[in-house]
């Protein structure tokens, strides 16, 4: 994979190196776990180790739909190592937990409502004991006829005390009775994607002399899982501490709490040390995938291809619980038009219960799938009007000041056409017509079964949006401490790192502000004040901001012993490479002489200003902002047996301000490069409710040889004045674009009408 960057706004994020800072915002430095995790070396949670460890197994439910007769725990606790055996008769406090709605079982009691759902959970002294022992858990099930069509889940017998319907936004913006001269029509799919992260879940637990529990977990929302586990365990918050250990990256929410819970449960009861390791199996079945979507569109347009109106119906499938399908149906609903001008909308979103695995919080959520099908829309129109699909595009970008379907007006920046004549301007990539055959890459991989007659050229486009941070009323809060002490100075915030890079960007913010080169990033844990969950960006606006604004309080404290001396105002100093100078040049000294016997320290929160939900017709301030995304996609497609190769994508994105160059170019590769997965290949199949193929082999990742040659193109500097430093988040914004812009090449390439995501080989076959 190759990728070029061009970015003329400032000479920091010059591609090249020449001209970056070497500290502080703008340098390109490298993650602090980048080189210990490419070496192998990194301390994972499954590396976790304690004197008088115990090892935990979770029996699961082999059925996706069944009523529980009986479970028989007797023969599992008469196994020698066998220390303790729990269900749903041994948790003490609140037996039911969520992300948003506490609606799940830790352990399932009368009725199973997915495949995998936990049962109960074993703690032996080996772990081959402990498997054993909870294969030995005697369940008798009454299997029940599962529920795994959303469209079903309407009139079917309730499937959860709470009913099927989790939420229902009926979106209405203009006249209904408006119309277009030309109408199109789309009904879509999307698959479910799982976030497959690179280690599975794992965790220790520790019980404490207090009553209390420690659990070391690979969390990306400590205090929320600190909080569920108390209450699951019938203790105070103050009594469960989360200390995050070993996160391996994140493209989801990357804990699942019905993971942690029994572990806990098992340290109380056995007064020991208790680990738990899962299978890859385990995890595919246990954490929150992607909302397999069903949209049915109708386009309404003019002669000259602009937008009047469009009507929708999108049905997520939430599987068998809420978790945050109701966040990811506002994000659909609100972005179903895409980042386009459209006067007049009328959105019907559902999202409901199934008996299938449990859907949540995946990078783009919502977002992506209404994607890929209003950019279907528009390359139907752009065929049925005989316009270049890019122009068409053009003619109804939106940009800032335009009203969203919401009712909410965009007042960050919005450069969407900029990005789409970026994208559509660069140089195509060069047909491989001069080359010999048998040098080709064909669809297919090295030694395809494709030939050269049959490969047909594909160039698509789509535009993309998500919004920033938590919607609809969430208080997006964080805190941070920034302390100095003999020359060091010491970032104290509860925002865990998931690869987004914000630990390296938290010393940037001390370095620049400071003037101090060394800057340590303490480890994460719920002694902590809390920062919320890492997703959305967050921690790039709301703890980055925190941080800054810590750090300007203790450079504060730091110069204002020197503006006394010298009678002048703090705001007439500086701090320029480590020295303190004043603008008249009578001040001249290093921060290390200024701080000499000094203990300086500030703690700040940041707290974005607040949004409102969505009313009974879908109209609200519900985001608090948002980023956009174009992407060309070039593709070659084997048109007689349907395989596709991605040549090229093009991409161009407004990032607000370039902190790190070499981190925002990773993250938006990183992004690009699960879109194609998307798109091509991930799709965890799940038949009667049952997860098929829960390994690696079965669930096709695209690996580095599958991932195409990534240009990005252009990244527009225009600082969001309500954001801190003016950036946006860039990792979730590619993941929504790339795959409809690879389903819009395969549909130049084939003259199919490509409807589904992934694309099925059988889609790709010309006619």
């Amino acid at each position: 994979m190759s990728t070029e960057v061009g970015i003329a706004t400032t000479p920091a994020a010059d591609a090249s190196g020449a001209g970056q800072p070497t500290h502080g915002i703008g340098a390109s430095l490298p993650s602090a776990e980048s080189r210990v995790k490419t070496e192998g070396t990194f301390p994972y949670a499954a590396d976790l180790w304690a004197e008088g460890l115990l090892w935990a197994a979770v029996l699961r439910s082999p059925h996706a739909h069944a009523r529980i007769v009986s479970i028989d725990t007797s023969h599992a606790l008469e196994m020698p190592g066998v220390r303790a055996v729990v269900t749903h008769e041994d948790v003490p406090g609140e037996p039911l937990h969520g992300r948003r709605t506490a609606d799940r079982p830790v352990f399932a009691s009368d009725v199973v409502r997915h495949h995998g759902e936990p049962i109960a959970a074993v703690a032996a002294d080996h772990p081959d004991t402990a498997r054993m022992a909870a294969a030995a858990v005697i369940v008798e099930y009454e299997v029940l006829e599962p529920v795994t069509d959303p469209e079903k889940a309407f009139e079917a017998e309730p499937l959860h005390p709470d009913g099927n319907l989790i939420r229902h936004i009926p979106l209405r913006h203009g006249d209904p009775e408006a119309a277009g001269e030309l109408v199109v029509e789309g009904l879509y799919r999307i698959g479910r994607q799982d976030p497959a992260p690179i280690g599975a879940e794992a965790g220790l637990a520790v019980p404490r002399p207090d009553g209390g529990v420690e659990l070391y977990v690979a969390s990306t929302d400590p205090h929320a899982d600190r909080d569920r586990a108390a209450a699951c365990y019938g203790l105070t918050p103050e009594h469960v501490k989360v200390v995050v250990t070993g996160v391996p990256g994140a493209t989801a929410d990357r804990e699942d709490a019905g993971f942690q819970l029994p572990l806990g449960l098992l340290a109380l009861r056995t007064g020991c040390p208790v680990k738990l390791t899962v299978t890859r199996e385990e995890s595919f079945l246990s954490h929150a995938h992607r909302h397999p979507t069903l949209l049915r569109y109708r386009h309404h347009a003019d002669a000259e291809g602009r937008l009047v109106k469009v009507e929708a119906q999108i049905l997520l499938d939430a599987g068998a619980y809420a978790d945050t399908s109701s966040e990811a149906l506002a994000a659909a609903v609100s972005f179903a038009c895409g980042p386009y001008v459209v006067p007049n909308a009328f959105i019907e979103g559902w999202a409901v219960r199934t008996n299938n695995p449990p859907s949540g919080h995946v990078r783009g959520e919502g977002a992506l799938q209404v994607c890929a099908a209003y950019e279907a829309q528009m390359d139907k129109i752009a065929k049925k009007l005989g316009i270049d699909p890019a122009e068409l595009r053009l003619r109804n970008a939106m940009a800032t000041g335009d009203i969203l379907p919401t009712g909410q007006t965009v007042t960050c920046p919005a450069p969407v056409a900029e990005l789409l004549a970026a994208v559509r301007d660069f140089p195509l990539p060069e047909l491989p017509k001069d080359t010999p055959e048998d040098e080709w890459l064909l669809p297919g991989g090295p030694e395809g079964a494709g030939e050269p007659s049959a490969i047909r050229r594909g160039v698509g486009y789509g535009l993309g949006m998500v919004q920033l941070l938590g919607a609809e009323g969430t208080d997006e809060v964080s805190t941070a401490t920034v302390k100095v002490h003999d020359g060091m100075a010491t970032v104290i915030c509860a925002a865990v790192e998931t690869g987004q890079g914000f630990t390296m960007l938290a010393r940037q913010i001390v370095q620049e502000t400071l003037g101090i080169e060394d800057v340590r990033v303490a480890p994460v844990d719920t002694d902590q004040p809390p920062a919320g969950p890492s997703c959305r960006g967050r921690h790039t606006w709301v703890s980055g901001g925190a941080v800054e604004r810590a750090a300007k309080m203790v450079r504060t404290q730091l110069l204002q012993p020197l503006a006394h001396k010298f009678g002048m105002s703090t705001e007439l100093l500086q701090i320029t490479d480590g020295k303190i100078t004043s603008y008249d040049g009578v001040l001249s000294t290093t921060v290390t002489e200024a701080l000499e016997g000094k203990e300086l320290w500030a703690t700040a929160q940041c707290r974005p200003h607040p949004t409102e939900p969505l009313d009974e017709a879908g109209q609200g301030d519900a985001f608090v902002g948002m980023a956009f995304c174009a992407i060309r996609a070039v593709v070659d497609v084997d048109i007689e047996i349907g395989s596709v190769r991605v040549v090229e994508l093009a991409v161009a994105q407004d990032v607000g301000r370039i902190l790190n160059p070499a981190q925002l170019k990773a993250r938006i590769e990183a992004g690009v490069t699960q879109g194609v997965g998307a798109a091509l290949t991930e799709n965890l199949r799940t038949p009667r409710g049952i997860v098929r193929h829960p390994d690696l082999t079965g669930y096709a990742l695209p690996t580095a040889l599958d991932a195409p040659d990534i240009r990005i193109v252009k990244l527009v500097e225009e600082r969001d004045v309500v954001a801190p430093f003016g950036a946006k988040a860039a990792s979730a914004v590619p993941v929504v674009t790339s795959p409809a812009a690879i389903a819009s090449a395969v549909r130049a390439a084939t003259g199919r009408p490509v409807n589904r995501l992934p694309i099925r080989p059988q889609a790709a076959v010309a006619t």
